[in-house]
């Protein structure tokens, strides 16, 4: 799991306000207690006087630590009682004194030894989602909200199939089962092409949306913003594009929107090459969707790298009329 590091500063600082607020309102808490029952102040700070002769008691050299040991538990014993039976007496339970963490697994720090806790993993998840929504509006792109009306029932003359039966029988069914069996299919790496407004990027939006509510890793970006970062990463030593950079080749869904667009250079197709074999050594999921045909992709970048797309990735083919004219058309 490799969040974006962006993400993963956005859900710590989350994490952390969470923590001083929820500090900051035990305190208070803690202080109408006392002011209602003066006795329990002086008690928690008797407690924790104990908790500091316990511990000098241990660390004593020279002499038997243990009947200061066993005075001094004795002690906290008779508090403890005392405490409870006050909160008792007030319709309180000892739990409404403490500073308990929201989280018992880490204590509110977000990780467990080297690992990430479930409480910091959610926060990312939901970051992850929100900075992709930025992108993508993924408040209306949605499987279920896809709409297989704007496909034509036609035989396509080239394929053999109607527009409507290419996507309700091939393309959709495919990227549904990417997104939901993420990880668990022999599918790593889907190649979306087809002419412009045809539903590449919704498709990819959905499984964005759908691979990110599992708590996994996804950046979602367009090839021409991909490969300035690699140029400003080569050419500007900009630490800021090292980390994007990063992100592309270590996130655990990389979606690459409009290969083609931008500007096709030497080192762009370099960049290309580093990015899919990169990402192919290391087992990484990637979605690249596309104006060109395999074909288009030989002649442009290399056949090298069509070869890696022909072999390694699922490709998956759009046709029919594009929906942004036939939703012109409507209004």
């Amino acid at each position: 799991m490799s969040y974006d590091p962006n993400v993963l500063q956005q859900a710590s600082r989350l994490l952390e306000e969470q923590r001083r607020e929820r500090t900051r309102r035990a305190e208070l808490n803690r202080q109408k207690i006392y002011a209602r029952q003066p006795r329990l102040a002086q008690i928690d700070r008797e407690l924790r006087a104990t908790m500091t002769g316990v511990v000098t008691a241990a660390l004593r050299r020279g002499e038997d630590p243990a009947p200061v040991l066993a005075e001094l538990r004795a002690k906290n014993l008779d508090l403890q009682d005392e405490r409870n039976l006050l909160l008792g007496s007030m319709g309180l339970a000892p739990s409404d004194l403490d500073d308990t963490p929201a989280c018992p697994l880490c204590g509110d720090t977000g990780w467990k030894g080297t690992q990430m806790c479930e409480c910091l993993h959610r926060l990312c998840t939901q970051e992850q989602i929100r900075s992709l929504s930025n992108l993508l509006n993924l408040g209306e792109q949605t499987f279920d909200a896809f709409r297989f009306d704007y496909y034509s029932t036609m035989p396509n003359p080239s394929t053999g199939i109607s527009p409507r039966e290419n996507m309700e029988n091939v393309v959709y069914p495919v990227c549904l089962n990417y997104a939901r069996l993420f990880g668990q299919r022999a599918t790593r790496n889907l190649f979306l092409y087809g002419a412009p407004g045809l539903g590449k990027t919704f498709l990819s939006a959905c499984i964005a949306r759908t691979v990110s509510e599992q708590g996994i890793s996804v950046v979602y970006d367009t090839a021409g913003s991909i490969f300035a970062r690699f140029e400003d990463q080569k050419f500007a030593r900009d630490a800021e594009a090292r980390d994007e950079t990063r992100r592309y080749l270590n996130c655990d869904l990389l979606i690459v929107d409009d290969l083609g667009c931008e500007l096709t250079t030497q080192f762009v197709q370099t960049a290309l090459y580093t990015l899919i074999n990169s990402r192919l050594t290391a087992n990484r999921h990637t979605i690249i969707s596309s104006n060109l045909s395999m074909d288009e992709i030989a002649r442009r970048y290399s056949p090298q790298i069509a070869s890696r797309l022909e072999g390694e990735y699922t490709a998956l083919y759009f046709f029919g009329e594009d929906i942004r004219l036939q939703r012109k058309k409507m209004l």
